[in-house]
């Protein structure tokens, strides 16, 4: 019987790109996605899974009301569930251990990070995949894990710097989608500072040029490893006072040079929001008001 996993993110882009990653490494793996907590219960009604993958923070049941539910069905109680979330703070971790998780991701990830974790709780299960992932091309993540608490060594990549397993991760983006509360339409020049996080641990601070629901428009020192296009992302929006305002999921739309010579110290970095989160709109929205 082929393997089944289900994918819960009320992204598209997140669920496309980890279903692709499966079915590249899995050999007849059998792919299930919902959008939230209460459409992923609708999928195991009518089918079995052998692993769930699902993000923290999604509309209409989250992924924590997910994970409960689920262990406390008799025929499910024992699958593999791996959390996904833009936050890797300690608390969050803990919070998904005394759930019943069974492991921890936080995003922007890699590809290799999730084919470990997946992997690893495959195995647990005795569903180990005829073929193991190999040469996974890698964009980076900092990632929390279970193990960080428990007393297991994390799995950490020959090619990559060990990241902050309780990294202040963040990011989002709205995707093909209308929010459902009163948008600000227009882009408005903001005077305000964001972190951007990407694979591997690389964190970069940049001055918000411009700001909608659907992108952001930056600038950034310039660097030796800068992000590529399409590569995931997380933005945590600051403040006045410096502390977090939202944390969005996102995606490298565009990059250009800051300025029109080719030794520029500056770059203009534009992010994508993916995220379909009524929450995150409205926070956006007050933001981008205030400017």
């Amino acid at each position: 019987m082929a393997i089944r996993i289900l994918v819960v993110d009320d992204a598209t882009f997140i669920r496309d790109m980890i279903k692709k990653q499966l079915r590249d490494k899995i050999p007849g793996v059998e792919i299930i996605d919902a959008p939230d907590g209460a459409r992923a219960l609708a999928q195991m009604k009518n089918q079995s899974v052998d692993l769930i993958l699902s993000d923290w923070e999604m509309p209409n049941m989250t992924g924590a009301e997910l994970l409960s539910t689920v262990r406390a069905m008799p025929n499910a109680e024992k699958t593999p569930f791996v959390m996904i979330s833009s936050r890797g703070d300690r608390n969050h971790i803990v919070k998904a251990i005394e759930l019943g998780v069974s492991d921890y991701l936080s995003k922007p990830f890699s590809a290799e990070e999730l084919l470990k974790k997946v992997f690893k709780q495959l195995k647990i299960a005795g569903k180990t995949p005829a073929q193991r992932a190999s040469g996974a091309t890698t964009q980076g993540i900092a990632f929390a894990s279970v193990d960080v608490l428990t007393g297991g060594r994390a799995e950490s990549a020959a090619a990559a710097k060990p990241a902050n397993p309780f990294a202040n991760n963040s990011a989002s983006a709205l995707q093909g989608t209308k929010p459902v509360i009163k948008a600000v339409e227009t882009i408005k020049t903001a005077k305000g500072k964001a972190q951007l996080r990407f694979a591997n641990n690389r964190t970069f601070s940049c001055v918000i040029c411009e700001m909608s629901l659907q992108l952001m428009n930056c600038l950034m020192q310039r660097s030796d490893d800068l992000p590529g296009l399409f590569e995931q992302a997380v933005v945590d929006i600051e403040t006045g006072d410096g502390s977090n305002l939202a944390r969005v999921n996102g995606y490298v739309h565009s990059i250009q040079a800051g300025e029109n010579r080719p030794d520029t110290g500056v770059v203009k970095i534009v992010i994508r929001f993916v995220d379909n989160d009524a929450e995150k709109f409205e926070t956006l929205s007050k933001y981008i008001a205030q400017m």
